[in-house]
C-alpha cells in the first residue's frame, strides 16, 4: 500500500478533502469515524467514558451526547487528557487492524487523523495538510455546524497550531477558496500520492519503503 497521512484543524474541510480522495479511488481510514463507531451504545468504550464523566454525557437511550462531553473536556485540560487516555488506545487498535488488511495491496490508503501533528506517525509515505485561516474555520463551524464561537475557539486551542501542522506537510491543500479550486488542488495531490513508494513488510517484521 501507499500510506498517506491526512490532517487539518477543526473547520478546515478535511472531511470534504477525504471524500474527494475517496472518489478518486483512495481507501480512507478515518480516525474520527472509528471513534464514533466505538462510542456507540453497547460498546465497552462508551461505558468507560460514562464511568469517568458521568451519566449526564448520555441521553435517555444511552447514546453519547457529544456536545455535553465537549463542554466538559474542552474547558478542562485534565478532563481532556483523561478522555484521550480512554479513547486513543481503543481507536489505535482498530486503526492498526484496518491498516493490516490493506498492507499487502496496491491501494493508496489515506490515514485521516485530526491530531497527526500532535502525535506524529512513523511509516507514512507522505503527509497532506488541509489548511485555512483560523477566522474562516471559526466562521464555518458557527455557520455550518451551529457551534458557538467560544466553543469553536476552545477546540482550536486544544489542537496543534496552524504552523505546527504546516511544518509536517509534504502537500498543503488550501481550502479557503471555491469548491472548484479545492477539487483542482485535490486532483494535483492525488496524482502526487500515486507516485509515492509503497510500504512493505520486510523479513524481520518491520517496515520499509520500495
Amino acid at each position: 500500500m501507499i500510506l498517506v497521512g491526512l490532517t487539518g484543524g477543526i473547520g478546515s474541510g478535511k472531511s470534504t478533502v477525504s471524500s474527494l480522495l475517496a472518489d478518486k479511488g483512495a481507501v480512507i481510514i478515518d480516525g474520527d469515524a472509528i471513534t464514533r463507531e466505538l462510542q456507540q451504545p453497547g460498546q465497552p468504550l462508551l461505558q468507560v467514558i460514562a464511568e469517568r464523566f458521568g451519566s449526564e454525557v448520555l441521553d435517555s437511550q444511552g447514546a453519547l451526547v457529544r456536545q455535553r462531553l465537549a463542554d466538559i473536556v474542552f474547558n478542562d485540560a485534565e478532563a481532556l487528557k483523561d478522555l484521550n487516555k480512554i479513547v486513543h488506545p481503543a481507536v489505535g487498535k482498530e486503526l492498526e487492524r484496518r491498516l493490516t488488511e490493506q498492507r499487502a495491496t496496491d491501494n493508496v490508503v489515506i490515514l485521516d487523523i485530526p491530531l497527526l501533528a500532535e502525535n506524529p506517525r512513523k511509516g507514512l509515505c507522505g503527509t497532506i495538510v488541509v489548511d485555512v485561516p483560523e477566522d474562516i474555520a471559526v466562521q464555518r463551524l458557527v455557520n455550518q455546524r451551529g457551534m458557538r464561537e467560544d466553543d469553536a475557539r476552545a477546540r482550536m486551542a486544544n489542537q496543534a497550531s496552524r504552523e505546527k501542522r504546516l511544518a509536517i506537510a509534504d502537500q498543503v491543500i488550501d481550502n479557503s477558496g471555491s469548491f472548484d479550486e479545492l477539487q483542482s488542488r485535490v486532483n494535483e495531490v492525488w496524482s502526487w500520492a500515486q507516485t509515492l513508494p509503497h510500504v512493505v513488510d520486510d523479513d524481520a517484521g518491520g517496515r520499509s519503503e520500495v
